[in-house]
């Protein structure tokens, strides 16, 4: 186990966040959803972001998409700031986001024509081919995304991503919505593009098994508001990672009894307060029967 310091110490600034904060304005004014957020990741990562619901992951994640502007301090990507979103930062969201009227070959091949990076119409073709090919989807390519399975719809929306050649892969829980089979299969195939692309993925989970098989790094937010990095957990685990035989392995029961254990007690500690905050809220009893 690691603190946030001692993590970030001595490592590659491929993507740098500093002091991130960031309000939202309210009826009541301001809401402080982040603040301090500061962390280092190395270029080929993959960090896992995990914590209760309103602890600010998809904030992060958006921040460094681009599609939110911190308040206070950045995010710094191979020496450029972030303010916009842009093709070298690519988001696959939980909901796949096809659109229905394009096959999947020609929802892929809409990202590759926003890039093009100079490819002639064939090397495109050939680009659209590979990238559905990484995810296994090439026999499905002229199919509608309403005749084929969310697992298949969620393979496409990773190739669309992937086919932008992105820096950085943003994930936004790509997986909570699928059965547990089709959950598995696709954590394996994220495992190995992740091997063979060598990509910096940021992951935002509530799994913590699937957090532990396939990260490097899982970075643990305290609750909101004012949410920041509360420890981060390096998992130093050999690759390729087996499953089957992870459930098996002293380690890796270790780092997920360490996620389960900082999880519960925030939660614990987030519920002692609500009960403190409903007793002194409640109003004394000023009834006249009490003898």
């Amino acid at each position: 186990m690691t603190n946030q310091a001692q993590s970030n110490t001595n490592r590659m600034r491929h993507l740098e966040l500093s002091d991130v904060g960031i309000d939202f304005p309210t009826a009541n004014g301001p809401f402080n959803a982040l603040q301090k957020v500061n962390l280092n990741i190395a270029k080929g990562e993959f960090i896992s972001l995990i914590g209760h619901s309103g602890c600010g992951k998809s904030t992060v994640l958006n921040i460094i998409a681009g599609l939110y502007q911190a308040t206070t301090g950045g995010v710094i990507l191979d020496g450029v700031e972030v303010n916009e979103p842009g093709p070298e930062r690519a988001v696959v969201f939980q909901n796949h986001s096809l659109l229905p009227w394009l096959s999947v070959y020609k929802n892929v091949e809409l990202a590759v024509k926003q890039t093009r990076n100079g490819r002639s119409k064939a090397e495109m073709k050939d680009w659209v081919q590979h990238n559905l090919d990484l995810v296994h989807m090439t026999h499905a390519a002229d199919k509608l995304p309403s005749e084929i399975s969310g697992g298949m719809k969620q393979r496409v929306g990773i190739a669309r991503a992937l086919s932008m050649e992105p820096k950085v892969l943003l994930m936004d829980e790509p997986f909570g919505a699928l059965d547990a089979l089709t959950r598995a299969h696709l954590q394996d195939s994220v495992m190995e593009i992740h091997s063979a692309l060598g990509n910096t993925v940021i992951m935002i989970t509530h799994d913590v098994d699937e957090a532990v098989l396939l990260s490097d790094r899982i970075v643990m937010m305290t609750n909101g508001p004012s949410a920041t990095i509360g420890e981060i957990l390096d998992v130093d685990l050999k690759r390729p990672r087996n499953r089957l035989e992870m459930a098996d392995n002293i380690q890796y029961n270790q780092y997920r009894h360490t996620v389960l254990k900082f999880l519960y007690e925030k939660q614990r500690k987030v519920e002692s307060v609500s009960a403190v905050a409903s007793l002194v809220k409640k109003p004394k009893n000023t009834s006249n029967n009490a003898a």
